[in-house]
């Protein structure tokens, strides 16, 4: 992967844990890496193609100076968030932050924090059989859409279901969503989850009636078996509701444990049914 840098930039702010830091202000010291395909730009000569470092080092003094952080640790967060939805051909980002006044009453040359933040591609399946089910499913989308960690780049047609399960209840709306996010599997599931609590998500009868249903079904290649989200989904292959709006915008991607491709696990999944 292509690297552009920018080294060493120094902007005035007013990020720190003591009341001077916060009223005085003082000099911090970033460095980033930016990751992306710079071939095209390369070829045409097209500057859309690429980052311009003079623009973003002019906005991103204005978002670092925008609010007042306790923690570089923060600062160096909302950097990296900030610069990944700014430029959108941006793969991932390395942002290193300095700050060479840190208040310890010791000599250093500075204190840092540096971290590397990246777009993950995953997966997610949305199921509603309660309210108007078209609207809780996009809905759920516009939310995740507008969040600015999580950005939604394809939606499958939305497909009516028999219920799984639990049988005595409505029909499910089903779909699925290829999206990118900074957010780990832990980071997702927990937010996916503050989203369906938005929505009214009430968990009463396993499997049973639902506003909405938003599951991580593939996260990169990952495979956990953490309590808290396994990944891939330990059912998914077994569903058709769950693979046939994948298979629509994902046929070729594979199951990271089953190694078969969805358009392969459907395939299945309809011969099991003759």
């Amino acid at each position: 992967m292509d690297k552009l840098y920018i080294e060493n930039l120094e902007l005035f702010a007013n990020h720190g844990v003591f009341g001077e830091e916060k009223s005085l202000g003082q000099k911090f010291i970033i460095s980033l890496e930016l990751f992306f395909n710079s071939r095209e730009a390369a070829i045409t000569g097209d500057l859309t193609k690429s980052v311009h470092y003079g623009e973003l080092c002019h906005k991103l003094e204005k978002e670092f100076q925008k609010e007042s952080y306790d923690l570089i640790e923060t600062a160096a967060e909302k950097t990296a968030e900030f610069i990944l939805r700014e430029y959108t051909i941006l793969e991932a980002v390395k942002v290193t932050i300095k700050k060479p006044w840190a208040p310890i009453g010791k000599h250093l040359d500075y204190a840092a924090i540096e971290i590397y933040r990246k777009w993950n591609k995953a997966f997610i399946a949305l199921g509603s059989n309660k309210g108007d089910k078209n609207y809780n499913l996009l809905t759920a989308l516009d939310i995740i859409s507008e969040s600015g960690h999580t950005k939604v780049n394809k939606v499958s047609n939305f497909i009516t279901t028999e219920p799984w399960g639990y049988e005595n209840q409505e029909k499910f709306l089903n779909g699925a969503a290829e999206i990118s996010t900074i957010l780990s599997p832990r980071e997702l599931i927990d937010y996916l989850l503050q989203v369906e609590s938005e929505l009214k998500r009430e968990r009463i009868i396993k499997w049973g009636p639902r506003t909405i249903d938003l599951d991580v079904l593939i996260y990169e290649d990952v495979i956990s078996s953490d309590e808290h989200i396994v990944i891939p989904h330990p059912r998914m292959h077994e569903r058709l509701f769950v693979i046939e709006p994948l298979a629509e915008i994902a046929p070729y991607e594979f199951h990271p444990i089953l190694r078969k491709r969805i358009f392969e696990i459907k395939e299945q999944l309809l011969s099991n049914l003759k």
